[in-house]
C-alpha cells in the first residue's frame, strides 16, 4: 500500500499528463456522438415504418408473422411469437413451459428484473442463484443444490452480452429433467463455441426495445422448437390468432387469452425490424471490432480487465450490450472504483461503476405481499409451512459485484482514432493513479445490503453519469 508521504506528495507530472479532474487537458477531444448513437436509422427503416402507417395497419399481425419467420430462419428455431416488450415475451414463455402455481423457478440474481419477476403471475417462486464472478452469468456451480422437487426450470441470462457456460448448465438440466428458458435479451448474435445463442433451450425470450443491440423501437419476441410451447404461449395471450392452435387439449379453451393479456406486437415495430434483421449482422461485425479493438488497447493495463470470451473459443458477444470491465482496486492500491470512474469520466469518457443491483435483497422477494395473500408473494403459493427466511440467499458474488465492475463506451462503429482516445483517458489515470488516493472517500466500500447504497440499479440503464450518445436526446430508458 502506498504511504501516507506518498499520498501527501502527488506524481511529477507534466500538463500533457495532468487529469482532467485536476484541471489538465481532456485525453477525449473529438466530436464523435454518432459513433455512439443507437439504433441507426436509414432511409429504408422510415419507409418500412411509412408503408404501415398508410396502410393503417398498424394493429393487425401480417408484417409481424414475417417478421416472426425471417427471425426464425435466421435463428434457426422452428417458432417465433413476436410481443409488444420482452417481459411479456419471457412471461409467455414461461407459461408456454408449463410454469405455474408451487413451482420454483432457478435465475440468477444479478440481472434486470424481467428475467424472473413474472414468476409472481403464475403462481411460481423464484429461487436465485450466485454468478460467475469473470463471466457476471449464472454460476453453474451454484444451481445444483438449490433445485428441488418443485424446481421446474432454470432462467439462464446472457448477461452484458456475455454467453453464460451452456455446456454445464445443460447437463444440469438433462440430470434433472428441469426446463432452460435463455433469456437473450442483452445478446443478439452472440455465440457460445460456435453455436448461437437462443438456440440452446426449450425456449428463449429476447427483448428488442429501442436500446438493445437488436432494436426495433419496442417489442419482444420468443423462439421454440416446441409446438406445445408455442401454442401455449399463443392460448396465453395472442388469442386473436388461435386459429393456429392444432393441439386437442387446447382447443377447448381457444378464443380467449387464458392469461387475460394481449401480447400483440405493434406492427410499426415489426415494420422496423424487419429492416433490421438484414441490416444488423453487418452492424454486429462493425460492433464487435471496434469493441474487440477498444479491449486490445487496454488488455494490459493495470486495474482493469475487459469482460469478453477468450479468443479462440468460438464465443462472442454479438452486438455487445451493456459492456463492462473488471476493476482490481489492489493493482491500483486500493483506490476506490468511484474515484477512478470519476476521473475517467472527467477525461471525457464512458466509465459508470457497477451493474445490475442483486434482486435477491429487494423487497420484492423478501417481505412484500403484492397481491394480498398475507404473506410475502414469494412463498405465497407454497405450504402454509414455508417460512420465507428458507428464501432469503446468501451470494456473495452478486453482492459484492458491483464493486468491481463498470461500464465502459458502446462503440457502434470502427474508428480507431477516436476509440484509442478513450482508451487513452483509461490508461491516464490508471497511470497518474495515485494522485487520486489522498482524498479518495471510497464511498463504493459501502455493502450492498445497506439501505443507502448507490452504485448499480434495478435497470441497464440505472445510471445517472451522462453516456457519450446522450448529448442530443439520446437517452435510453429501460
Amino acid at each position: 500500500m502506498v504511504s501516507e508521504e506518498q499520498r501527501r506528495v502527488p506524481a511529477k507530472r507534466g500538463p500533457k499528463n495532468k487529469l482532467a479532474l485536476f484541471g489538465g487537458k481532456k485525453a477525449v477531444e473529438s466530436e464523435h456522438e454518432d459513433i455512439f448513437r443507437w439504433p441507426v436509422i436509414t432511409d429504408q427503416h422510415e419507409q418500412a415504418v411509412l408503408k404501415v402507417l398508410r396502410a393503417g395497419q398498424m394493429s393487425g399481425f401480417e408484417v409481424t408473422k414475417e417478421f416472426e419467420k425471417k427471425y426464425a430462419r435466421a435463428l434457426g428455431r422452428k417458432y417465433a411469437l413476436a410481443y409488444h416488450n420482452g417481459t411479456a415475451a419471457i412471461l409467455g414463455a414461461m407459461y408456454g413451459l408449463g410454469i405455474g402455481v408451487g413451482h420454483e423457478v432457478i435465475a440468477p440474481s444479478l440481472t434486470y428484473w424481467a428475467s424472473v419477476a413474472q414468476a409472481y403471475t403464475l403462481g411460481a417462486t423464484p429461487v436465485f442463484a450466485d454468478v460467475d464472478p469473470d463471466t457476471i452469468c449464472i454460476d453453474p456451480k451454484d444451481i445444483e443444490h438449490r433445485i428441488t422437487p418443485r424446481t421446474k426450470a432454470i432462467v439462464v441470462v446472457h448477461y452484458a452480452g456475455m454467453p453464460a457456460d451452456m455446456d454445464a448448465i445443460m447437463k444440469i438440466a438433462a440430470k434433472h429433467n428441469l426446463k432452460i428458458l435463455e433469456d437473450c435479451s442483452h445478446a443478439h448474435g452472440a455465440l457460445y463455441k460456435g453455436k448461437e445463442i437462443g438456440t440452446f433451450g426449450d425456449v428463449a425470450a429476447f427483448s428488442l426495445m429501442t436500446g438493445k443491440s437488436l432494436a426495433i423501437g419496442e417489442g419482444g419476441i420468443l423462439f421454440t422448437d416446441d409446438r406445445k410451447v408455442y401454442e401455449r404461449a399463443l392460448l396465453f395471450g395472442h388469442y386473436i390468432r388461435h386459429d393456429e392452435i392444432t393441439l386437442e387439449e387446447l382447443k377447448p379453451f381457444a378464443g380467449l387469452p387464458s392469461g387475460g393479456f394481449k401480447h400483440r406486437m405493434h406492427q410499426l415495430s415489426s415494420a422496423l425490424g424487419l429492416v433490421q434483421l438484414e441490416l444488423y449482422p453487418e452492424a454486429m461485425g462493425e460492433i464487435d471490432k471496434a469493441m474487440n479493438y477498444f479491449c486490445d488497447l487496454l488488455d494490459d493495463t493495470n486495474g482493469i480487465r475487459p469482460i469478453r470470451p477468450g479468443k479462440d473459443t468460438g464465443s462472442t458477444k454479438g452486438g455487445w450490450y451493456f459492456p463492462h470491465f473488471k476493476y482490481v482496486t489492489e493493482e491500483l492500491e486500493g483506490l476506490s472504483l468511484s474515484r477512478f470512474s470519476d476521473a475517467v469520466r472527467a477525461e471525457g469518457s464512458t466509465c459508470n461503476p457497477g451493474c445490475n443491483k442483486p434482486l435477491h435483497l429487494h423487497p420484492l422477494f423478501t417481505t412484500m405481499d403484492v397481491y394480498g395473500h398475507g404473506r410475502p408473494t414469494r412463498i405465497a403459493y407454497l405450504d402454509e409451512s414455508v417460512k420465507i427466511e428458507q428464501y432469503i440467499e446468501t451470494l456473495p458474488v452478486a453482492e459484492d459485484v458491483n464493486r468491481y465492475v463498470f461500464e465502459v463506451p458502446w462503440f457502434k462503429q470502427h474508428r480507431p482514432e477516436i476509440i484509442e482516445e478513450h482508451a487513452n483517458a483509461y490508461k491516464k489515470v490508471v497511470k497518474n493513479y495515485r494522485v487520486l488516493l489522498a482524498d479518495d472517500t471510497g464511498k463504493d466500500t459501502e455493502s450492498p445490503r445497506s439501505a443507502g447504497t448507490q452504485i448499480g440499479g434495478y435497470s441497464s440503464f440505472f445510471s445517472s453519469q451522462p453516456r457519450p450518445s446522450e448529448g442530443r436526446g439520446q437517452k435510453n430508458t429501460q
